[in-house]
């Protein structure tokens, strides 16, 4: 790893203090950057993860997909984890800590905006930052890119139903806009961007030698998304710390428990690590672009439920890397 890859942690606490500063020194240019959106979906960031999700794409090599069928077992992970346990562990503990643990702190009409926003968190698995979580623990971006692609397909037709089972209403409205767009930008068009670049490039060599040019970019993007999310934020973190704080205890919880859940089951099926690290790492991960989205559309921009979306948000990257960390540290215990 490169210096700058070694300390990624500390450039990305850099870039939240970085963001939030921006967000509060510069309020008018943070606006002009979230009006740049379609469909919910903010054009600069999608740019940025489109540079952090290119470099991973090139390495998919489609000769490989054929041998996807002889590792089922991370698939298998993946879906029972994020479709069958995820939601309803996310909802478990939202009830738990603001019906009992935060009762006495929040008001029930808060409390149960911020359960519904916890619910729609945990039922959006990650779409497109997975990708780079994959990349720095040297995961199979073949695989990977199975794993998404089939865990997007299950998101078309399960993700409203859950949620209205969970949170008692019948009428959920999914932004349909949102979720084909994100797939499109981020998994789609940047996957026939690596497959045209490994045809003009030809061979091995050439193929390995752009990608290393083309690396450094992807940490770039991660850390200008970091500044631009915290930016996006920034009052917001500054105006309620201690509701944010709350917030993210049941996030946390959630996010190393589904993590050790999964990572666990790889472990003990003796799934190899370049499968194992990603498929526990895209239940542990977000789609926040779906579940802010349809926060925003059934309670509204200033609702409880979107604030906890949000909190997701910014809980994700540094509970990623730390997971991340921990991925690259126990490699050698997997077979």
């Amino acid at each position: 790893m490169t210096l700058f890859e070694r300390y990624l942690s500390l450039w990305v606490a850099f870039a939240m203090l970085a963001g939030i500063a921006l967000g509060t020194a510069f309020p008018a240019l943070v606006t002009l950057i979230a009006a740049a959106e379609v469909a919910r979906v903010n054009l600069v960031v999608a740019v940025l993860i489109w540079a952090m999700v290119y470099p991973m794409m090139i390495g998919v090599d489609p000769r490989s997909l054929k041998d996807v069928a002889k590792q089922p077992k991370g698939l298998m992970i993946t879906l029972v984890v994020n479709w069958l346990i995820k939601p309803f562990s996310m909802a478990a503990l939202g009830v738990l800590f603001f019906e009992i643990v935060f009762a006495d702190l929040i008001g029930g009409d808060d409390a149960q905006q911020y359960i519904a926003g916890l619910i729609l968190l945990g039922a959006a698995p990650c779409t497109a930052m997975v990708f780079v979580w994959s990349h720095l623990t040297k995961g199979d971006e073949s695989y990977t890119l199975l794993q998404v692609s089939v865990n997007d397909v299950v998101m078309v037709f399960a993700f409203a139903p859950i949620v209205a089972f969970l949170l008692g209403v019948t009428d959920i409205k999914v932004p349909w806009e949102t979720l084909v767009l994100s797939v499109v930008l981020f998994v789609a068009l940047p996957l026939a961007a690596g497959l045209l670049t490994r045809s003009r490039l030809g061979n091995d060599a050439r193929i390995n030698a752009f990608r290393d040019k083309v690396k450094p970019w992807s940490i770039v993007g991660l850390i200008a998304t970091v500044v631009i999310l915290f930016g996006l934020q920034g009052q917001v973190i500054l105006d309620r710390p201690f509701i944010i704080a709350l917030i993210a205890v049941p996030i946390l919880i959630q996010s190393y428990g589904i993590f050790a859940l999964a990572y666990a089951a790889a472990f003990m099926l003796r799934v190899p690590h370049r499968i194992a690290a990603p498929c526990a790492l895209i239940g542990t991960s977000n789609f926040f672009e779906l579940a802010v989205a349809v926060a925003i559309s059934l309670f509204g921009l200033n609702s409880g439920a979107a604030l906890a979306t949000v909190v997701g948000v910014l809980v994700e990257v540094p509970v990623m890397l730390s997971l991340v960390a921990f991925a690259n540290r126990t490699r050698a215990r997997f077979a």
